[in-house]
């Protein structure tokens, strides 16, 4: 992308007040809100002129990034969102999955809105600064490199029980999460996105092969169980539940990275319509159908609730999307803090030494780091449901909530859409600050309270 493309604005976006071009003749000075509207310089994108690079970046077809953030997103946890439905009875999971749907598919958009409208913008942390400056920096880049550790190290959790089922816990689980540990980092070394776009496509055929053998095993296994339009729930079990199902669609934290590797990023908007209708259809159409079949006594992952057999075979299959979505956050964490390190030096597209070498003690460290939570905090869907309430809410939520407010403000009553909208962005913003305090209370009860939870422990958790 060149430097002249951070000027360019969507001409389809009529949320955002378009601005002139600059050119070198105007130079009149700005009232004082647009100055400070444009204290953040428009600069060119992180990866710089890829012409004559010797690795470039900038390589991602929409499709490719499509399936890169289903990857990312429908991993082994869509099989607890049968137990969630069970948690909160049938209409209220229903309605929730189809609306945090939306609301998920639209705050997504903001995200590329507001990319669009910075360039350079490439991770969290370049949002951040753009928002609160410095230290808007530095707080979100901690916050996005603690939700892909932790994101990391739910994977490796997972795989953990995955070997436990299918060797029948041959070993200490220890031993599981260290061949995890090795695997993904083994994956994780390709530094560019469309290398890491091929591996997606496996990881949705298997995530998608082993939620039809569920399916199709409960129809078989059970008659149907108790359905309950609705149940009697508590804080702790209804929140936990609920978290469960809008994790299912929080993979926001990732779209500035993926959107910086797109040939164009102005295909964003088709990614995210591939990516937001494949999740919605297989959540709602896996939580129903499971819950119809299995009823209240379901289990988390849905897994747990079929024959000994089957459930191997299914994990066993489910053994890539395991991996590689993992694999996919951990690459973007090390993207985050190699480009860090070296943006604006030609030291990003070389493959000396120096810059390979940066890339693999980056991943080593950071799997290590994954591989400690996931045995410190091995239980499955309160980890999960921790995660959310931290930084889903904000990435998910909040964040893209204040974009869109930042990048129209004193545009906000200017006309009846701008002050619906105005309106609906405030709702969402302070929704994920609820699900934030509401949902560590929540999670952080139903860790203390889980007899099973044990660290750096051998047992089976499967």
């Amino acid at each position: 992308m060149s430097s002249n493309l951070s000027h360019v604005q969507d001409p389809s976006n009529t949320d955002i007040e378009s601005r002139p071009e600059k050119t070198h003749e105007e130079n009149t000075p700005m009232p004082i809100d647009e100055q400070k509207a444009e204290s953040i310089p428009y600069r060119q994108d992180v990866f710089g002129d890829e012409s004559n690079a010797e690795v470039k970046y900038k390589t991602l077809e929409w499709w490719q990034c499509g399936l890169l953030m289903v990857a990312q997103t429908i991993s082994l946890g869509i099989l607890s969102i049968p137990a969630a439905v069970a948690g909160l009875g049938l209409v209220p999971a229903i309605i929730i999955i189809l609306s945090m749907g939306v609301v998920a598919s639209y705050t997504g958009y903001l995200i590329g809105q507001f990319k669009w409208r910075y360039p350079h913008v490439a991770t969290m942390a370049d949002a951040g600064e753009i928002l609160m400056g410095r230290f808007g920096r530095e707080v979100l880049f901690a916050a996005q490199m603690l939700f892909l550790i932790f994101n990391m190290a739910s994977h490796i959790l997972i795989f953990t029980v995955a070997m436990n089922v299918l060797t029948g816990h041959a070993t200490c689980s220890l031993v599981f999460g260290v061949v995890g540990l090795v695997i993904s980092l083994i994956f994780s070394l390709p530094r560019t996105m469309k290398n890491m776009s091929w591996l997606s496509l496996a990881s949705f055929i298997s995530i998608f092969c082993a939620v039809m053998i569920a399916m199709i095993t409960v129809g078989i296994q059970y008659e149907g169980g108790a359905i309950r339009a609705t149940t009697e729930t508590n804080l702790v079990t209804g929140f936990t539940s609920a978290l469960n199902i809008i994790l299912s669609y929080a993979s926001h934290y990732s779209f500035f990275n993926v959107i910086a590797e797109l040939k164009n990023p102005r295909d964003f908007p088709k990614a995210l319509t591939l990516l937001q209708a494949i999740d919605i259809t297989l959540y709602l159409v896996t939580g129903v159908v499971i819950y119809y079949f299995v009823g209240q006594d379901v289990k988390s992952p849905v897994l747990g609730s079929i024959t000994p057999i089957v459930s191997k075979v299914a994990y066993g299959i489910a053994l890539p999307t395991i991996i590689i979505a993992g694999v996919i956050n951990g690459h973007i964490a090390c993207k985050a803090i190699y480009t860090r390190l070296f943006a604006g030096t030609d030291r990003m597209h070389k493959r000396d030494f120096m810059a390979v070498g940066s890339w693999i003690g980056i991943a080593v460290a950071l799997w290590i780091v994954a591989w400690v939570i996931a045995t410190a905090i091995p239980v499955f869907s309160t980890l999960l449901s921790l995660m959310t309430a931290l930084f889903a809410s904000w990435f998910s939520f909040s964040l893209p909530a204040a974009f869109w407010l930042f990048i129209n403000k004193g545009l906000w009553v200017s006309t009846k859409r701008k002050t619906l909208l105005t309106l609906i962005n405030c709702v969402i913003f302070v929704m994920g600050v609820v699900m934030c305090g509401l949902g560590t209370y929540a999670s952080g009860k139903a860790i203390h309270d889980d007899p099973s939870s044990a660290s750096f422990s051998c047992a089976d958790n499967s």
